[in-house]
């Protein structure tokens, strides 16, 4: 259903690198957002690694100068919550990274989302149906990278399990610096998935994400992803009723 919310931010996400791995509920709990719940696929909670790049960025349908193409490297896991028997399945994340201190400051200004600005690189290199995907981003730990490759066909539509669990979320949540939580819808068109191969995760990411965030990142991925990706739209972040309120309103 379209959103009728005015949109905040259109571009495209392209080229998204997912590496997924098991994280323990009593690692992600103190970072769900309040008014929603830890999601868990197969009773697992999961926590995943995500690079892509933004291109033809538009903020309020304005081009910033400079700020339209960068890249961006998220540490995501997975929450839900129910809405007159709607069940919203939404992400929620640990840290994001971009090249770009406006964007970061913009980001945590309206979203109150965990942006930091970093150096960054990265590399999509295309062989016939061979394609190699790397992104890396600098900072006080060294460089941390991941990277996958993916070849042959896409997985067909209609994907359902883990797959669809990963992938398939229109629903962002960010908790505020009150400790209240805003929630916010993305829209795109079904993305044409791959499995990636030869999946890794690379640096210090206990230096950089924690001790015992960084232990998550660093074991073998469950899942290695690759989409395509496409345009999508970011709507105003709408604030969630205080639980008071949610119960009056029942």
């Amino acid at each position: 259903m379209p959103d009728t919310r005015p949109a905040f931010l259109t571009a495209e996400w392209r080229d998204l690198a997912i590496l997924t791995f098991h994280a323990e509920a009593a690692l992600l709990r103190p970072f769900v957002p309040r008014g929603t719940e830890l999601d868990t696929h197969e009773g697992r909670p999961l926590i995943s690694l995500v690079g892509f790049r933004f291109l033809h960025t538009k903020v309020l349908g304005l081009r910033v100068p400079f700020h339209r193409h960068f890249d961006e490297v998220n540490l995501r896991f997975y929450v839900r919550r129910e809405v007159r028997g709607e069940l919203r399945r939404g992400v929620t994340f640990i840290r994001e990274i971009v090249p770009r201190r406006l964007i970061a400051l913009v980001a945590r200004l309206v979203y109150n989302e965990p942006y930091v600005a970093l150096p960054m690189q990265s590399e999509v290199s295309e062989e016939g149906q061979s394609r190699r995907v790397r992104y890396a981003w600098n900072s006080s730990a060294g460089w941390q990278r991941l990277s996958l490759s993916v070849q042959g066909l896409p997985l067909p539509p209609g994907r359902a399990g883990e797959v669809a669990f990963i992938t398939d979320h229109e629903w962002g949540y960010s908790r505020q610096r009150d400790g209240s939580t805003v929630e916010y819808r993305v829209e795109h068109e079904p993305w044409r998935i791959w499995v990636g191969a030869e999946p890794e995760a690379a640096g210090d990411m206990g230096a950089f994400y924690g001790a015992e965030m960084g232990k998550a990142v660093a074991q073998a991925p469950v899942s290695a992803l690759f989409a395509e990706g496409s345009p999508v739209t970011v709507f105003r972040p709408v604030p969630l009723a205080a639980p008071a309120d949610d119960a009056r309103a029942g």
